[in-house]
């Protein structure tokens, strides 16, 4: 971060006289300044400014005059200015520094040249006093002299005592130029004695100081608060400075989410973003009092790669920030989706092998926030235990260090060698010191992190096939430390993927879709967290049934070395389970798995999404899913072991992914799963459930007569007793109770279990009853996530609708009579779902980069008497009732449907008949039934767009 020399602009009209004349400034042709995107003349010609200037304002002398000219002026220069550097960004995006300094000496222009009108023109004032003296210095990143298009102006205006009338006149009066021009402008009127005791106090302020740069006016009086800040503030306080600046790095983090891996980054305030890498450059300042960081590679504070990877990640954010304000047309620091797309497209990432260009883009974006990270926490570390005091010697008298192994030693607090040569000669302790760190608990210093760093090329395939590497890993893996910790900083160093060559694709590799909250490698980490939450009995409440089977056994090495290795096929054209078991089959072996646990490996990792697929995907209501499910798993010890890879899976998709539903559609599919491979399949036949279901309704309606009992029972086909609880069959028998002919009788109830508001519906049948349920629903803003249609014998429609709010919660009591008067006025027609649908089924411009593409299949095996069809597409607010509408108007009875959401992306799986009551076996029909499909969904899309 070298500091350009500020460029100057020629006076408006002739100068006020100074006792002192101004520190000259370096112009374009000065070869300590920065180069530029384009020539500088093309920018900001001060010269022709000027004359520009004098003709404009004349021999006006009001300051409404003055002013009015002087920003036309300079509106015109400045647009003009900005379009040569943004033309030149567009076509070099990756010119960082050279797009910065740009910016920042275009402003330098438009300030001198403001000033010069408001000293020379305004308030001139050619004899002024020792305390009409006035510098104006620019501050905070305008100071660095990097600026984004649309970064903030940062001014500090320096007087040498209280401030004047006159330079309270020329401050107003440039501030208005400046506002006028449309700049947003940061100020700050003080005098040296000022910023010495603000500095002082607030380490913002400190900092911004820090950073300052002399711009135009009394240039002695910018020299004495440098030499005042330095000998006076800085000098000694480097210990608490960068204290502070930690701890406001880890506030910042905090705030930002706590993940470098979020898959929506702040450029700027994120962990791995650009104010990380200037944290280490105003600390390394302080410390060092250096502006050049090539300089801390000869004063040993990084290592020349590590210089390297400074300037090559400081280069990259500042592009993707430059690139990010010129495409939002404002300041954006954040790259949410939609503007992912464009400044992949912007900086040339294109599509290639099987992956789109914004997640190639999205994954060089956060291999360089890891070195960021990795980078930052090492040297700051190192200088903050630099800087540490020793404490009172009474106090090291009666404290002791951690008890380490044989050549290891502690400093100040933290594990390293004894002798770096010597640890080196045996490539085995590059991992051997993690293993220390997590038996001892005493994390590893940054220096020795960063002979690991700098040694990975040690890391062989000897080493990866040495049985004691196998078991060290092995024991990281599983030991009693925090798993999830070590591989998380094995990670950050490269390691993990030097050790595993398979995980390297995967590092930092995101995922473009709003489903997963990390990128591949961290999901996995997080994973791997969540598994050993659970064995530490952190989550009992929450997960019984994981917590159970761990406890009763399973085999941790198959499961733990699954977890890690269950995406590790993600970013290839085929079936990221079917690489995935593949890579497993090469990989287990090598970490010292048996040729059984091996195998299982391979199955769990091919098969791993297969029990969530049929927990959301298809009715566990029917035994058809849960007998072919049983089938595919075949044991006891998949089956728990799956179950335990399933709950980890979802869970460390995001922190909002898991909910109460998932968990009971997965609790039901295992233990009908379990009770069938250990009892055998025939406990799963429709007869023996619909005689349980009955027998609990009649204990449950107790206080019925016998007669009305019966005809309860006696008024429902067979598929009505194995698709609903019994909870849901009371209420729909209470609904059905004396109902006449015009009555709609609607309950709604919280579904506290699974995490969402059930609606229970009777009334009379007619056909596309499901739709127009639906359609309600939607119109009342709920997301459907299950639902069940049923016909009487006696006519009637009952049904059970599982719904829950735009933020994935049951609906609160406050907002049920609200949902209950949109669910009725539908039903009676006083409002028409259709046209009233329209205005609500939108898609916001930040999700419109998603492309999901349609897929459409018919199953006819799934269920012994209905045809399955999913639909794989787009989510929208409207998809289930066009989906739905489209079904009914081609005479398609729908019994159930089956909603999982997947961020953007949406798999309805729907149990149907035709109106003869058979299955849909013709191919004809089924094609002719999804060309309707098709076209329901793109004329949804086509409304959503609009």
């Amino acid at each position: 971060m070298t500091q350009p020399q500020a460029a100057s602009a020629a006076p408006a009209s002739d100068p006020a006289p100074d006792t002192t004349p101004d520190r000259a400034q370096g112009g374009p042709a000065d070869p300590s300044a920065p180069a530029l995107i384009a020539p500088a003349a093309e920018i900001f010609d001060c010269e022709t400014v000027t004359a520009e200037l004098d003709a404009a304002i004349g021999e006006a002398t009001d300051e409404p005059s003055v002013r009015r000219a002087t920003v036309q002026v300079l509106s015109a220069r400045r647009k003009a200015g900005r379009e040569v550097i943004a033309a030149a960004a567009r076509a070099n995006p990756m010119a960082a520094p050279e797009i910065t300094h740009a910016y920042s000496y275009l402003t330098d222009g438009l300030v001198r040249a403001a000033l010069d009108v408001a000293t020379g023109r305004l308030h001139r004032n050619p004899t002024p006093t020792e305390s009409e003296r006035l510098a104006v210095l620019a501050v905070g990143g305008y100071g660095r002299g990097e600026m984004a298009p649309h970064s903030d102006v940062d001014l500090l205006f320096l007087t040498p005592y209280k401030i004047t009338a006159w330079a309270e006149s020329t401050i107003e009066s440039l501030l208005y130029i400046l506002w006028d021009l449309k700049l947003k402008v940061g100020h700050a009127s003080r005098t040296v004695k000022d910023c010495l005791r603000l500095g002082g106090e607030d380490f913002t302020i400190r900092t911004s100081m820090l950073e300052m740069r002399y711009l135009a006016g009394h240039a002695p009086l910018a020299d004495e608060l440098h030499e005042r800040l330095w000998d006076d503030l800085f000098a000694g306080t480097e210990r608490e400075f960068i204290e502070a600046k930690l701890e406001e790095r880890a506030e910042r983090h905090r705030k930002q989410g706590g993940q470098r891996y979020l898959v929506e980054p702040n450029v700027k305030e994120g962990k791995g973003g650009l104010r990380d890498l200037q944290s280490l450059f105003w600390i390394t300042k302080y410390v060092y009092r250096t502006e050049d960081t090539a300089e801390l590679v000869q004063l040993g504070v990084f290592r020349r790669e590590e210089h390297e990877t400074f300037r090559r990640a400081e280069a990259f954010l500042w592009a993707v920030r430059c690139q990010l304000h010129l495409i939002a047309g404002r300041a954006m620091e954040q790259l949410t989706f939609d503007m992912q797309v464009e400044v992949a497209a912007a900086m040339g990432f294109e599509d290639r092998a099987g992956r789109r260009g914004v997640e190639i883009f999205m994954q060089a974006y956060f291999r360089h926030a890891t070195a960021v990270g990795d980078l930052t926490r090492i040297v700051l570390t190192s200088l903050e235990a630099q800087q540490r005091k020793e404490p009172p010697l009474l106090k090291r008298m009666f404290s002791r260090a951690p008890r380490v192994g044989a050549g290891y030693t502690t400093e100040t607090g933290r594990l390293i060698f004894e002798n770096a040569t010597e640890f080196l000669s045996d490539k085995l302790n590059l991992l051997r010191i993690f293993r220390e760190s997590e038996h001892t608990g005493v994390q590893i210093h940054p220096e020795a992190l960063r002979l690991i760093k700098a040694n990975l090329h040690l890391i062989d395939e000897d080493m990866r096939r040495n049985p004691e590497a196998q078991a060290i890993f092995l024991d990281l893996l599983l030991g009693d430390g925090s798993p999830s910790r070590a591989l998380r900083r094995m990670n950050e160093l490269g390691m993990l993927g030097t050790f595993i060559p398979e995980f390297e694709p995967i590092v930092a590799m995101m995922q473009f879709n709003m489903y997963h909250s990390y990128t591949v490698d961290e999901h996995t980490i997080q994973c791997i967290w969540h598994l050993s939450e659970i064995e530490e009995h952190h989550l009992v409440e929450d997960l019984p049934v994981a917590t159970s089977i761990l406890e009763e056994g399973v085999n941790r090495r198959i499961l733990y070395v699954a977890l890690l290795l269950h995406d590790i096929g993600k970013g290839r054209d085929e079936d990221h389970s079917v690489v995935g078991a593949k890579i497993a089959r090469k990989v287990a072996p090598r970490l010292g798995l048996d040729e059984d646990e091996c195998e299982t490996i391979e199955w769990l990792v091919r098969h791993h999404l297969l029990m969530s697929d049929m927990a959301q995907k298809r009715d566990i209501a029917d035994p058809r899913t849960v007998r072919d499910f049983a089938k595919a798993v075949k044991s006891r010890e998949r089956l728990d072991l799956l179950l335990l890879l399933t709950v980890c899976d979802i869970r460390g998709v995001g922190p909002n992914t898991w909910n109460n539903w998932k968990a009971a559609l997965l609790r039901a599919l295992y233990r009908q799963t379990r009770r069938a491979l250990e009892s055998g399949m025939e406990d799963l036949n429709r007869a023996n459930r619909g005689a349980e279901a009955k027998r609990l309704l009649a204990e449950q309606l107790s206080d019925w007569d016998d007669d009305a009992l019966a005809a309860e029972i006696d008024r429902h086909y067979d598929p009505y007793w194995q698709g609903l609880h019994v909870t849901a069959h009371v209420v729909l028998a209470n609904l059905l109770r004396d109902i006449s002919n015009d009555e709609i009788r609607i309950d709604i109830h919280p579904d506290e279990d699974r995490d969402a508001t059930r609606v229970a519906f009777a009334l009379v049948d007619h056909p596309g009853i499901f739709s127009r349920l639906a359609g309600a629903l939607a119109l009342a803003g709920a997301d459907v996530v299950d639902a069940r249609t049923y016909t009487t014998k006696d006519g009637y429609a009952t049904a059970a609708f599982w719904i829950q709010d735009g933020d994935g919660n049951p609906y609160e009591a406050e907002r049920l009579p609200r949902l209950r008067d949109t669910i009725r006025k539908t039903l009676l027609g006083e409002v028409v779902a259709r046209e009233a649908i329209k205005s609500k089924d939108k898609i916001n411009k930040r999700e419109r980069a998603f492309r999901v593409p349609t897929s459409i299949t018919f199953d006819n095996d799934g269920s012994e008497i209905y045809t399955i069809i999913e639909v794989d597409t787009r989510d929208r607010p409207g998809l289930l009732y066009d989906l739905t509408r489209t079904l009914a108007a081609q005479n398609i009875y729908i019994a159930s449907a089956v909603i999982a959401t997947y961020g953007e992306q949406v798999v309805d799986s729907f149990y149907v008949k035709d109106m003869f009551g058979l299955k849909l076996h013709s191919k004809p029909r089924q094609k002719a039934l999804e060309r309707k499909l098709r076209d329901a969904i793109a004329a949804g899309v086509e409304r959503a767009y609009s």
